[in-house]
């Protein structure tokens, strides 16, 4: 099921923020997050705000894409009587669920109401999130026709066996057309890769990467499994039906990912990802390690705005309830202090390449550096150029490296 939502401060009915978001809210990009909680079934590792059929309970599918353009209108309103200055958005991201379970011109019409409310940058990214079964090439080319730039599939393996412990339905020889269809639409392609399923041998997870790439995405993702509580997969590694993933294969997997997609004319940008050149970084996703603004449309969305943070509420059927009475959606929110955002953008910059200026340590974490050198956990000419950029040991411990950063946080 789920995540629960964080606690938080009661947020009000008119969304309106408090004085100091508006604070140097000019330097700062705009991006735009739409959240479409769908889903075909649930996948037994998921915990994400995703819902099937049966689970919607008073709610159309059909009826959503109006609730979405409806908060799109409700939070230019409150942006503009919190003194926000507007912006033209940067960075339109759907993701999900599976955005493109829904008619291609219900995604068009949402990133329509964002167009009209702020505007998109001449350069904006527009991406959409797609499972490969879910999408033909008629489809993709409808979103490029609506302003579509960018989709990324969820491709996690190219690996029967490894496919159906995760649940996922789409059969792996789909995926080099759609990402063909895509290409011919105009798109930038981005594939999701998923490691360390349980099952899964380093032979398999080099056969992913080596299908991954000769697709040649712009874009490759690669993410540990993470077993979250309450999912479909954590009762099963607690009741010995599959095996806990295992930390030191999950090091060789990535280890081998890093060389392979190297070889392939892949450099990381992020402990995570993977792109051709600058060019073909997820902006979107940079701007959320950056600490730029966004804001979070749909049930759970979360957004940040100015050091103020906020969540929706999590039932599609609650949150058209909270449209349809012309109400803020958020459940809670928090407003960060200095502190805490200094420790987040510690533990955010430091994983990307661009790295953290060592000027953002206080004086107990920039005497970690030289250890950190010498244990080669960070790049030493980085270092003396007042840099913090992980090495490939450094990815492997990344939250090790923040936590000595932050030892006297």
């Amino acid at each position: 099921m789920p995540s629960a939502l964080p606690l938080g401060d009661p947020a009000p009915a008119d969304g309106v923020l408090p004085a100091s978001a508006s604070v140097d809210g000019e330097s700062r990009n705009f991006g735009v997050y739409l959240h479409v909680p769908f889903c075909r079934v649930r996948c037994g590792y998921c915990d994400f705000n995703t819902y099937t059929a049966t689970e919607l309970r008073g709610v159309s599918q059909s009826d959503y894409a109006g609730h979405a353009v409806h908060e799109v209108a409700f939070a230019r309103r409150a942006l503009d009587g919190s003194g926000i200055p507007s912006r033209s958005v940067s960075t339109v991201f759907f993701g999900g669920g599976t955005p493109t379970m829904l008619p291609s011109t219900d995604l068009t019409s949402m990133l329509h109401a964002v167009r009209d409310a702020w505007g998109l940058e001449p350069d904006a990214e527009i991406t959409t999130e797609a499972n490969p079964d879910s999408v033909d090439a008629d489809y993709l080319r409808r979103l490029a026709d609506g302003g579509f730039t960018r989709v990324s599939f969820g491709m996690q393996s190219a690996v029967p066996h490894v496919l159906a412990t995760l649940e996922r339905t789409h059969d792996p020889e789909r995926v080099p057309l759609v990402v063909e269809w895509a290409r011919d639409a105009g798109l930038q392609v981005s594939l999701d890769l998923i490691y360390g399923t349980p099952g899964e041998s380093l032979d398999d997870w080099k056969r992913s990467l080596d299908s991954a790439i000769a697709c040649r995405p712009d874009h490759l993702s690669a993410y540990a499994l993470i077993v979250e509580p309450g999912t479909k997969l954590a009762r099963q590694i607690r009741s010995g039906v599959v095996a806990e993933p295992d930390d030191d294969l999950e090091a060789d997997m990535y280890e081998a990912a890093d060389a392979r997609l190297a070889a392939a004319g892949y450099g990381w940008y992020e402990v995570s990802n993977w792109a051709t050149d600058d060019a073909h970084r997820s902006r979107h996703n940079l701007a959320y390690w950056q600490g730029h603004d966004w804001w979070g449309v749909g049930p759970g969305a979360h957004s940040h705005v100015g050091g103020v943070r906020w969540w929706n509420v999590k039932h599609p059927s609650a949150y058209a309830g909270r449209m349809a009475a012309d109400e803020s959606p958020a459940a809670g929110r928090e407003t960060l202090d200095a502190e805490t955002r200094r420790v987040e953008r510690v533990l955010l910059l430091t994983r990307i390449r661009d790295g953290l200026a060592t000027s953002e340590l206080d004086p107990a974490g920039r005497l970690q550096v030289a250890g950190l050198i010498a244990d080669e956990l960070i790049d030493a000419k980085a270092a003396l150029r007042g840099s913090v950029e992980l090495t490939l040991r450094g990815r492997l411990l990344a939250d090790a490296v923040v936590r000595r950063l932050l030892t006297s946080s």
